[in-house]
């Protein structure tokens, strides 16, 4: 797969995401930073969590939608023009939909592949 120079790679859990940048003319990432789950009652569900969700899956389903507003925050910046996606299928799952249009229309691949704890090598590895 070509991964255009630039391109912003965000590999993502529940729980946390790294950023990398694709700074060859191959796939060659570069770290750019993690995001963690910020406050949770800034961004939260409205209401009374279900009788049959834990705390766990509120938590993932708070991060993910951080994390659909960092990603929003960097394509309104200018900081990508294509963006990879790669996390737990789950993860992936809860953040696709809310994902704003300027998001979603720069997302050229998704990978369904928890590479979290992953070093630089075997996320290349899996982009290839």
């Amino acid at each position: 797969m070509l991964i255009p120079h630039k391109t912003l790679i965000v590999v993502a859990d529940g729980a946390h995401a790294r950023f990398f940048r694709n700074i060859g003319q191959e796939i060659q990432l570069a770290a750019e930073g993690e995001l963690r789950p910020g406050h949770h009652r800034d961004g939260g569900p409205a209401g009374v969590r279900p009788k049959d969700s834990s705390p766990r899956e509120t938590d993932e389903a708070i991060f993910s939608k951080q994390m659909a507003k960092e990603l929003l925050r960097r394509a309104e910046s200018g900081d990508f023009n294509s963006l990879v996606l790669m996390a737990d299928p789950q993860t992936l799952g809860e953040m696709r939909p809310l994902l704003h249009k300027e998001v979603q229309t720069r997302v050229i691949a998704e990978f369904a592949k928890d590479l979290t704890k992953a070093s630089i090598a075997d996320i290349q590895k899996a982009l290839h």
